[in-house]
């Protein structure tokens, strides 16, 4: 009599196991270290620091004689690019920190009159405001009393953060102005 074999099956070898690394749970970072991580990155930004030149880089060394001088193309002058990213920043940092603050009229309260400052006197006075009130806004971050993530009594949900946020933002964005503007001036290294 024939014997019945079952049929083979076709079973896959077990694999050999891997070498295996011991792994180490990985630690989250507290919430202190990730606050002041944070806020660390923040004063960067705000400093401009990073993929391109900052405030200071923009502004020293140009010329008097240019700080009124346009370009056909643009509708700014540095005189008034300077002073649009003084008087913006200041509101920006002193609605973050006054409730009876009122922000000027928009969009004439945030640009000068004129294209060139009346003097020497009055450039200097704005690099200076401008300079006095970023380091205002830094502060207010690197304060661990100042909640980062708490939406400011006074605002409409804004908070500290956003804040910053949008002073390194704007910031950025009109400090490559005023450097395309000194290139088109033929002002830029």
């Amino acid at each position: 009599m024939k014997s019945k074999s079952k049929p083979k099956s076709k079973a896959r070898p077990k694999p050999k196991p891997k070498a295996t690394r011991k792994r180490h749970a990985s630690k989250k970072p507290s919430s202190d270290a990730q606050d002041a991580s944070l806020r660390k990155h923040l004063i960067e930004l705000l400093r401009g620091k990073g993929a391109h030149a900052d405030f200071g880089e923009a502004i020293d060394g140009l010329p008097e004689g240019l700080r009124g001088a346009r370009v056909k193309e643009l509708p700014f002058t540095p005189w008034r690019l300077l002073e649009h990213l003084r008087l913006a920043q200041w509101d920006i940092l002193e609605f973050s920190r006054d409730p009876q603050h009122k922000s000027p009229e928009w969009p004439e309260g945030y640009w000068p009159e004129g294209d060139a400052p009346p003097n020497a006197a009055a450039w200097d006075a704005s690099v200076a405001a401008f300079r006095r009130d970023q380091a205002e806004m830094e502060k207010l971050v690197r304060d661990p009393s100042q909640d980062l993530f708490a939406p400011i009594p006074h605002g409409q949900g804004q908070t500290l953060l956003r804040e910053a946020l949008l002073v390194a933002d704007h910031n950025s964005y009109h400090v490559g102005q005023l450097i395309l503007l000194r290139r088109l001036l033929g002002d830029w290294k």
